[in-house]
Protein backbone atom coordinates (compact mmCIF):
# COMPACT_ATOMS: atom_id res chain seq x y z
CA UNK A 1 0.00 0.00 0.00
CA UNK A 2 1.93 3.22 -1.00
CA UNK A 3 -0.42 5.61 -0.09
CA UNK A 4 -2.80 6.01 2.86
CA UNK A 5 -6.42 7.46 1.32
CA UNK A 6 -9.09 7.92 3.92
CA UNK A 7 -12.44 7.82 1.95
CA UNK A 8 -14.88 5.35 2.11
CA UNK A 9 -13.30 3.39 -0.52
CA UNK A 10 -10.10 3.09 1.93
CA UNK A 11 -11.51 -0.09 2.96
CA UNK A 12 -11.67 -2.03 0.15
CA UNK A 13 -8.14 -2.82 -0.22
CA UNK A 14 -5.78 -5.99 0.73
CA UNK A 15 -4.99 -4.95 3.62
CA UNK A 16 -9.03 -4.91 5.08
CA UNK A 17 -10.32 -7.98 3.23
CA UNK A 18 -11.50 -10.47 4.73
CA UNK A 19 -9.44 -13.32 5.69
CA UNK A 20 -6.27 -11.05 5.36
CA UNK A 21 -5.34 -8.99 8.34
CA UNK A 22 -8.10 -8.09 11.61
CA UNK A 23 -9.00 -4.62 12.09
CA UNK A 24 -6.33 -4.53 15.17
CA UNK A 25 -3.50 -5.86 12.96
CA UNK A 26 -4.41 -3.19 10.02
CA UNK A 27 -4.28 -0.87 12.28
CA UNK A 28 -0.97 -1.06 13.90
CA UNK A 29 0.16 -1.87 10.58
CA UNK A 30 -1.41 1.39 9.32
CA UNK A 31 0.69 3.00 12.74
CA UNK A 32 4.27 2.10 11.18
CA UNK A 33 2.80 4.64 7.47
CA UNK A 34 1.10 7.64 9.57
CA UNK A 35 4.03 10.01 10.65
CA UNK A 36 4.44 10.51 6.93
CA UNK A 37 1.34 11.21 5.51
CA UNK A 38 -1.04 12.01 8.39
CA UNK A 39 0.65 15.33 9.40
CA UNK A 40 -0.11 16.77 6.16
CA UNK A 41 -4.06 15.33 6.29
CA UNK A 42 -6.56 17.76 6.50
CA UNK A 43 -8.47 18.31 9.60
CA UNK A 44 -12.38 17.08 7.71
CA UNK A 45 -10.30 14.30 6.27
CA UNK A 46 -9.67 13.15 9.83
CA UNK A 47 -13.19 14.26 10.93
CA UNK A 48 -14.66 11.65 8.89
CA UNK A 49 -12.07 9.11 8.94
CA UNK A 50 -12.56 9.32 12.50
CA UNK A 51 -16.30 9.10 12.18
CA UNK A 52 -16.41 5.87 9.80
CA UNK A 53 -14.38 4.22 12.43
CA UNK A 54 -16.89 4.62 14.81
CA UNK A 55 -18.87 1.83 12.32
CA UNK A 56 -16.17 -0.27 13.33
CA UNK A 57 -15.59 -2.60 15.92
CA UNK A 58 -14.98 -1.16 19.24
CA UNK A 59 -11.27 -2.19 19.84
CA UNK A 60 -10.97 -1.04 16.42
CA UNK A 61 -12.42 2.00 16.98
CA UNK A 62 -10.16 2.50 20.59
CA UNK A 63 -6.91 2.22 18.36
CA UNK A 64 -7.86 4.50 15.59
CA UNK A 65 -8.45 7.33 18.28
CA UNK A 66 -5.12 6.55 20.00
CA UNK A 67 -3.65 7.06 16.43
CA UNK A 68 -5.50 10.19 15.88
CA UNK A 69 -4.38 12.15 19.39
CA UNK A 70 -0.51 10.91 18.48
CA UNK A 71 -0.20 12.07 15.26
CA UNK A 72 -2.60 15.09 14.81
CA UNK A 73 -2.04 17.83 16.56
CA UNK A 74 -5.06 19.32 18.21
CA UNK A 75 -6.05 22.87 17.10
CA UNK A 76 -5.51 26.32 19.41
CA UNK A 77 -6.88 28.98 19.24
CA UNK A 78 -4.73 31.56 20.89
CA UNK A 79 -5.69 35.65 21.21
CA UNK A 80 -2.60 38.08 21.73
CA UNK A 81 -3.15 41.23 24.24
CA UNK A 82 -0.39 42.76 22.65
CA UNK A 83 -0.08 46.35 21.72
CA UNK A 84 1.30 47.06 17.93
CA UNK A 85 1.93 50.73 18.60
CA UNK A 86 5.89 50.10 19.84
CA UNK A 87 8.93 48.27 18.48
CA UNK A 88 9.29 45.98 20.94
CA UNK A 89 6.14 44.56 20.91
CA UNK A 90 6.09 43.85 17.40
CA UNK A 91 9.66 42.29 18.09
CA UNK A 92 7.30 40.19 20.67
CA UNK A 93 5.06 39.01 17.93
CA UNK A 94 7.15 38.20 15.27
CA UNK A 95 8.51 35.58 17.57
CA UNK A 96 5.01 34.35 18.40
CA UNK A 97 3.99 34.84 14.88
CA UNK A 98 7.26 32.49 13.82
CA UNK A 99 6.06 29.79 16.52
CA UNK A 100 2.53 29.84 15.24
CA UNK A 101 3.53 29.18 11.55
CA UNK A 102 6.09 26.55 12.63
CA UNK A 103 3.40 24.67 14.69
CA UNK A 104 0.48 25.31 12.13
CA UNK A 105 -2.50 24.45 14.75
CA UNK A 106 -2.50 27.82 16.26
CA UNK A 107 -5.18 30.11 15.50
CA UNK A 108 -4.53 33.63 16.18
CA UNK A 109 -6.37 36.43 17.65
CA UNK A 110 -4.77 39.99 17.74
CA UNK A 111 -7.59 42.89 18.46
CA UNK A 112 -6.39 46.31 18.18
CA UNK A 113 -5.23 46.65 21.68
CA UNK A 114 -3.33 50.02 23.49
CA UNK A 115 -1.28 49.85 26.23
CA UNK A 116 -2.72 50.10 29.70
CA UNK A 117 -6.15 50.21 28.04
CA UNK A 118 -9.33 48.36 29.97
CA UNK A 119 -10.44 44.94 28.96
CA UNK A 120 -11.51 44.42 25.74
CA UNK A 121 -15.33 43.88 25.80
CA UNK A 122 -15.22 40.38 23.85
CA UNK A 123 -12.70 38.75 26.25
CA UNK A 124 -15.31 37.91 28.50
CA UNK A 125 -17.72 35.71 26.06
CA UNK A 126 -13.76 34.55 24.18
CA UNK A 127 -13.55 31.29 23.80
CA UNK A 128 -10.11 29.99 22.94
CA UNK A 129 -7.36 27.72 24.44
CA UNK A 130 -4.73 30.33 26.00
CA UNK A 131 -3.93 34.11 25.78
CA UNK A 132 -0.25 35.64 25.87
CA UNK A 133 -0.96 39.09 27.28
CA UNK A 134 0.94 42.07 28.27
CA UNK A 135 -0.96 42.62 31.51
CA UNK A 136 -0.54 46.03 32.61
CA UNK A 137 -3.39 46.93 34.62
CA UNK A 138 -5.12 45.06 37.61
CA UNK A 139 -8.44 44.95 35.31
CA UNK A 140 -7.42 43.04 32.67
CA UNK A 141 -5.54 40.83 35.00
CA UNK A 142 -9.29 40.19 36.69
CA UNK A 143 -10.54 39.78 33.45
CA UNK A 144 -7.93 36.91 31.88
CA UNK A 145 -7.83 35.03 35.15
CA UNK A 146 -11.93 34.42 35.23
CA UNK A 147 -11.51 32.73 31.95
CA UNK A 148 -9.13 29.57 34.00
CA UNK A 149 -7.42 29.41 30.46
CA UNK A 150 -3.68 28.86 30.41
CA UNK A 151 -1.72 32.44 30.37
CA UNK A 152 1.83 33.80 29.64
CA UNK A 153 2.01 37.48 30.68
CA UNK A 154 5.01 39.23 28.79
CA UNK A 155 4.89 42.40 31.33
CA UNK A 156 7.33 43.13 34.22
CA UNK A 157 4.57 44.39 36.26
CA UNK A 158 3.26 41.33 37.64
CA UNK A 159 -0.57 42.13 38.22
CA UNK A 160 -1.05 38.49 37.81
CA UNK A 161 0.97 36.75 40.07
CA UNK A 162 1.82 32.92 39.70
CA UNK A 163 1.34 32.82 36.41
CA UNK A 164 4.65 31.93 33.70
CA UNK A 165 5.87 35.40 32.36
CA UNK A 166 8.45 36.25 29.85
CA UNK A 167 10.43 39.25 30.15
CA UNK A 168 13.48 41.44 29.07
CA UNK A 169 16.66 40.69 31.40
CA UNK A 170 16.84 44.45 33.30
CA UNK A 171 19.91 43.17 34.58
CA UNK A 172 21.81 42.40 31.64
CA UNK A 173 20.70 45.17 29.77
CA UNK A 174 21.85 47.72 32.54
CA UNK A 175 25.17 45.64 32.56
CA UNK A 176 25.73 46.55 29.09
CA UNK A 177 25.05 50.34 29.19
CA UNK A 178 27.45 50.41 32.41
CA UNK A 179 29.97 48.86 30.13
CA UNK A 180 29.14 50.50 27.14
CA UNK A 181 30.01 54.39 29.27
CA UNK A 182 32.70 52.91 31.36
CA UNK A 183 35.03 51.94 28.02
CA UNK A 184 34.46 55.55 26.51
CA UNK A 185 36.21 56.31 29.91
CA UNK A 186 33.39 58.56 31.91
CA UNK A 187 33.12 59.08 35.49
CA UNK A 188 29.97 60.73 35.75
CA UNK A 189 26.39 58.76 35.50
CA UNK A 190 22.73 59.62 35.47
CA UNK A 191 20.04 57.03 35.27
CA UNK A 192 16.30 58.92 33.71
CA UNK A 193 13.33 57.01 34.39
CA UNK A 194 9.78 56.80 34.42
CA UNK A 195 8.36 55.53 37.66
CA UNK A 196 5.12 54.33 36.19
CA UNK A 197 6.87 51.25 34.60
CA UNK A 198 7.99 48.19 37.00
CA UNK A 199 11.11 47.90 34.23
CA UNK A 200 12.18 51.28 34.44
CA UNK A 201 11.93 50.80 38.39
CA UNK A 202 13.97 47.34 37.89
CA UNK A 203 16.24 49.45 35.27
CA UNK A 204 17.63 52.39 37.35
CA UNK A 205 18.26 49.80 40.62
CA UNK A 206 20.36 47.72 38.91
CA UNK A 207 22.09 50.19 36.70
CA UNK A 208 22.63 52.05 40.28
CA UNK A 209 24.01 49.07 42.38
CA UNK A 210 26.56 47.86 39.64
CA UNK A 211 28.01 51.50 39.16
CA UNK A 212 28.23 51.49 43.41
CA UNK A 213 30.62 48.48 42.74
CA UNK A 214 32.90 50.64 41.09
CA UNK A 215 32.83 53.38 43.96
CA UNK A 216 30.63 55.48 41.71
CA UNK A 217 27.21 57.11 42.28
CA UNK A 218 24.40 57.66 40.16
CA UNK A 219 22.43 60.82 39.49
CA UNK A 220 18.75 59.87 39.16
CA UNK A 221 15.54 61.63 37.71
CA UNK A 222 11.86 59.74 38.01
CA UNK A 223 9.41 61.55 35.28
CA UNK A 224 5.73 62.32 36.59
CA UNK A 225 4.67 59.01 34.84
CA UNK A 226 2.43 59.57 31.01
CA UNK A 227 -0.89 58.28 32.56
CA UNK A 228 -0.83 60.45 35.26
CA UNK A 229 -3.13 63.21 35.83
CA UNK A 230 -0.82 66.39 36.80
CA UNK A 231 1.26 65.10 33.58
CA UNK A 232 1.77 67.79 30.87
CA UNK A 233 4.14 67.86 28.37
CA UNK A 234 5.57 71.02 28.81
CA UNK A 235 5.52 70.70 32.95
CA UNK A 236 7.43 67.36 32.09
CA UNK A 237 9.93 68.98 29.73
CA UNK A 238 10.40 72.05 32.15
CA UNK A 239 11.42 69.60 35.02
CA UNK A 240 13.54 67.51 33.05
CA UNK A 241 15.59 70.61 31.97
CA UNK A 242 15.79 71.60 35.04
CA UNK A 243 17.68 68.37 36.07
CA UNK A 244 19.61 68.24 33.08
CA UNK A 245 21.34 71.62 33.76
CA UNK A 246 22.53 70.64 37.32
CA UNK A 247 24.17 67.64 36.35
CA UNK A 248 27.83 67.38 36.45
CA UNK A 249 29.90 67.37 32.81
CA UNK A 250 30.82 65.45 31.19
CA UNK A 251 28.02 63.18 32.16
CA UNK A 252 26.81 59.71 30.58
CA UNK A 253 22.70 59.22 30.80
CA UNK A 254 20.74 55.81 30.46
CA UNK A 255 17.33 56.39 29.96
CA UNK A 256 14.79 53.80 30.81
CA UNK A 257 13.56 53.30 27.28
CA UNK A 258 14.07 55.33 23.89
CA UNK A 259 11.16 57.33 23.99
CA UNK A 260 12.60 58.66 27.24
CA UNK A 261 15.74 59.09 25.88
CA UNK A 262 14.42 61.09 23.09
CA UNK A 263 13.05 63.66 25.68
CA UNK A 264 16.11 64.08 26.90
CA UNK A 265 18.32 64.90 23.33
CA UNK A 266 15.26 67.55 23.08
CA UNK A 267 15.83 69.04 26.51
CA UNK A 268 19.56 69.09 25.56
CA UNK A 269 18.94 70.86 22.19
CA UNK A 270 17.05 73.43 23.56
CA UNK A 271 19.39 74.26 26.37
CA UNK A 272 22.27 74.01 23.64
CA UNK A 273 24.24 71.29 25.67
CA UNK A 274 26.35 68.98 23.11
CA UNK A 275 25.82 65.43 22.53
CA UNK A 276 28.05 63.67 23.39
CA UNK A 277 30.58 65.42 24.04
CA UNK A 278 28.69 67.27 27.42
CA UNK A 279 26.29 64.25 27.97
CA UNK A 280 26.18 61.27 26.24
CA UNK A 281 22.45 59.96 26.26
CA UNK A 282 21.66 55.75 26.11
CA UNK A 283 18.22 54.46 25.14
CA UNK A 284 16.87 50.95 25.32
CA UNK A 285 14.37 49.05 22.61
CA UNK A 286 16.17 50.18 19.32
CA UNK A 287 13.49 51.51 17.67
CA UNK A 288 15.17 52.19 14.61
CA UNK A 289 12.57 54.74 13.36
CA UNK A 290 13.06 56.90 16.74
CA UNK A 291 16.86 56.38 17.10
CA UNK A 292 17.36 57.26 13.35
CA UNK A 293 15.23 60.47 13.36
CA UNK A 294 16.41 61.81 17.15
CA UNK A 295 18.94 64.61 16.60
CA UNK A 296 21.69 63.74 17.00
CA UNK A 297 21.08 59.62 16.11
CA UNK A 298 20.39 57.85 19.67
CA UNK A 299 22.52 54.67 20.91
CA UNK A 300 20.27 52.06 22.17
CA UNK A 301 20.53 48.33 23.33
CA UNK A 302 19.10 46.25 21.58
CA UNK A 303 15.91 43.66 22.78
CA UNK A 304 15.60 39.70 21.57
CA UNK A 305 12.26 40.46 21.30
CA UNK A 306 11.96 37.71 18.76
CA UNK A 307 13.65 35.20 21.30
CA UNK A 308 11.12 36.23 24.29
CA UNK A 309 7.99 36.16 22.01
CA UNK A 310 8.83 32.62 20.38
CA UNK A 311 9.95 31.50 23.96
CA UNK A 312 6.60 32.64 25.47
CA UNK A 313 4.41 31.01 22.33
CA UNK A 314 6.74 27.54 23.51
CA UNK A 315 5.69 28.00 26.98
CA UNK A 316 1.67 28.85 25.95
CA UNK A 317 1.90 25.67 23.83
CA UNK A 318 3.18 23.36 26.60
CA UNK A 319 0.62 24.61 28.89
CA UNK A 320 -2.02 23.44 26.30
CA UNK A 321 -0.75 20.00 26.27
CA UNK A 322 -0.02 19.26 29.25
CA UNK A 323 -1.83 21.85 31.96
CA UNK A 324 1.07 22.78 33.20
CA UNK A 325 4.74 24.19 32.98
CA UNK A 326 8.14 23.30 33.86
CA UNK A 327 8.94 27.42 34.18
CA UNK A 328 7.77 30.51 36.11
CA UNK A 329 9.75 32.79 34.38
CA UNK A 330 12.26 33.21 31.39
CA UNK A 331 14.32 36.25 30.71
CA UNK A 332 15.99 37.45 27.74
CA UNK A 333 19.66 38.88 27.16
CA UNK A 334 20.05 41.69 25.07
CA UNK A 335 21.64 41.16 21.72
CA UNK A 336 23.94 44.01 22.29
CA UNK A 337 24.20 47.55 21.55
CA UNK A 338 23.64 49.71 18.25
CA UNK A 339 26.00 52.52 18.88
CA UNK A 340 24.79 56.03 17.21
CA UNK A 341 25.99 59.35 17.66
CA UNK A 342 24.69 60.00 21.00
CA UNK A 343 27.45 57.88 22.52
CA UNK A 344 30.04 58.12 20.01
CA UNK A 345 32.63 59.86 21.94
CA UNK A 346 35.34 58.67 24.38
CA UNK A 347 34.98 61.31 27.89
CA UNK A 348 38.99 61.81 28.42
CA UNK A 349 41.50 64.65 28.27
CA UNK A 350 44.13 62.48 26.95
CA UNK A 351 44.48 63.11 23.79
CA UNK A 352 46.42 60.22 22.22
CA UNK A 353 44.28 57.33 24.56
CA UNK A 354 41.09 59.15 23.30
CA UNK A 355 43.11 58.12 19.64
CA UNK A 356 44.20 54.31 20.60
CA UNK A 357 40.42 53.89 21.81
CA UNK A 358 38.53 54.93 18.34
CA UNK A 359 41.99 53.09 16.47
CA UNK A 360 41.05 49.70 18.89
CA UNK A 361 37.29 49.84 17.73
CA UNK A 362 37.41 50.43 14.36
CA UNK A 363 40.05 47.70 13.80
CA UNK A 364 39.59 45.00 16.75
CA UNK A 365 37.95 42.74 14.04
CA UNK A 366 41.14 42.62 11.79
CA UNK A 367 43.38 40.83 14.06
CA UNK A 368 45.39 43.66 15.89
CA UNK A 369 47.92 43.76 18.07
CA UNK A 370 49.08 46.50 20.97
CA UNK A 371 52.13 46.56 18.34
CA UNK A 372 49.80 47.54 15.67
CA UNK A 373 48.28 50.35 17.69
CA UNK A 374 51.92 51.91 18.75
CA UNK A 375 52.37 52.55 15.38
CA UNK A 376 49.38 54.50 15.41
CA UNK A 377 49.85 56.37 18.34
CA UNK A 378 53.56 56.79 18.80
CA UNK A 379 54.66 56.16 22.05
CA UNK A 380 56.09 53.37 24.18
CA UNK A 381 54.45 50.71 25.48
CA UNK A 382 55.02 51.32 29.32
CA UNK A 383 53.59 54.64 29.02
CA UNK A 384 50.54 53.76 26.77
CA UNK A 385 49.82 51.14 29.41
CA UNK A 386 49.90 53.39 32.32
CA UNK A 387 48.02 56.06 30.32
CA UNK A 388 45.41 53.51 28.92
CA UNK A 389 44.30 51.99 32.18
CA UNK A 390 44.05 55.13 33.92
CA UNK A 391 41.46 56.12 31.26
CA UNK A 392 39.82 53.15 30.95
CA UNK A 393 40.62 51.01 33.66
CA UNK A 394 42.21 48.11 31.03
CA UNK A 395 45.39 47.51 29.54
CA UNK A 396 44.99 48.21 25.83
CA UNK A 397 45.66 44.39 25.00
CA UNK A 398 42.34 43.26 27.56
CA UNK A 399 40.11 46.01 25.71
CA UNK A 400 41.00 44.74 22.18
CA UNK A 401 40.57 41.24 23.06
CA UNK A 402 36.84 42.48 24.86
CA UNK A 403 36.00 44.22 21.44
CA UNK A 404 36.82 41.10 19.96
CA UNK A 405 34.84 38.75 22.15
CA UNK A 406 31.69 41.48 22.46
CA UNK A 407 31.94 40.76 18.30
CA UNK A 408 31.89 36.97 18.61
CA UNK A 409 28.95 37.14 20.86
CA UNK A 410 27.09 38.97 18.42
CA UNK A 411 27.44 37.19 15.53
CA UNK A 412 26.86 33.61 17.59
CA UNK A 413 22.96 35.28 17.83
CA UNK A 414 22.87 34.75 13.83
CA UNK A 415 22.15 31.04 13.75
CA UNK A 416 23.23 30.77 10.20
CA UNK A 417 27.00 31.73 10.70
CA UNK A 418 29.36 28.38 11.15
CA UNK A 419 32.16 28.76 14.23
CA UNK A 420 34.27 29.04 11.44
CA UNK A 421 32.61 31.58 9.55
CA UNK A 422 32.42 33.68 12.87
CA UNK A 423 36.10 33.27 13.54
CA UNK A 424 36.95 34.71 10.33
CA UNK A 425 34.33 37.85 10.66
CA UNK A 426 35.65 38.03 14.29
CA UNK A 427 39.30 38.42 13.08
CA UNK A 428 40.62 35.29 14.46
CA UNK A 429 43.12 33.23 12.00
CA UNK A 430 41.82 29.95 13.24
CA UNK A 431 38.53 28.93 15.17
CA UNK A 432 40.51 26.72 17.66
CA UNK A 433 42.29 30.53 19.00
CA UNK A 434 38.70 31.85 19.09
CA UNK A 435 37.27 29.50 21.08
CA UNK A 436 40.38 29.64 23.74
CA UNK A 437 39.84 33.15 23.92
CA UNK A 438 36.70 32.93 23.97
CA UNK A 439 36.10 30.28 27.13
CA UNK A 440 38.59 31.80 29.07
CA UNK A 441 36.29 35.20 28.70
CA UNK A 442 32.94 33.27 29.00
CA UNK A 443 33.11 30.03 31.02
CA UNK A 444 31.61 28.50 27.80
CA UNK A 445 32.84 27.58 24.58
CA UNK A 446 31.09 29.40 21.25
CA UNK A 447 28.94 26.30 20.77
CA UNK A 448 27.48 26.17 24.30
CA UNK A 449 27.19 29.71 24.11
CA UNK A 450 24.79 29.79 21.18
CA UNK A 451 23.32 26.19 22.56
CA UNK A 452 22.41 28.47 25.65
CA UNK A 453 20.64 30.90 23.30
CA UNK A 454 18.29 28.73 21.21
CA UNK A 455 15.12 28.14 22.22
CA UNK A 456 14.33 24.42 22.89
CA UNK A 457 10.95 22.91 21.24
CA UNK A 458 7.91 22.41 23.52
CA UNK A 459 6.84 19.32 25.04
CA UNK A 460 4.62 17.43 22.59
Amino acid sequence: MKRLCLNRRSYDTPLFRKNALTPVEAAFKIIDILPNGIRRLRWAIARDFLAEVRERPRRFRLVFTRIYKVFMKEHRSVALLVETSNAYSRGLLVGILDFAQRQGNWSIFLPEQERGASPPAWLSQWKGDGIIARIETDQVASAIRKLRLPVVDLSAARHMPGIPWAETDDKAITRLGVEHFMERGFEHFAFCGDPGFAWSNARCESFTELLSQHGLMVHTYQSTPRYDRGFTVEKEKKSLGSWVQKLPRPIAIMACYDFKAQQVLDVCRELEIAVPEEIAVLGVDNDELMCEFASPPLSSVIHDTYRTGLEAAMLLEQMMATGKSETERLLTEPLGICTRQSTDVLATKDREVAMAMQYIREHANHNIRVADLLRHVPMSRRVLEARFRKAVRRSPHEEIQRMRINRVRQLLNQPELSVAEVARLAGYEHPEYMAAAFRRQTGQTPSQYRDSRTPQAPLR
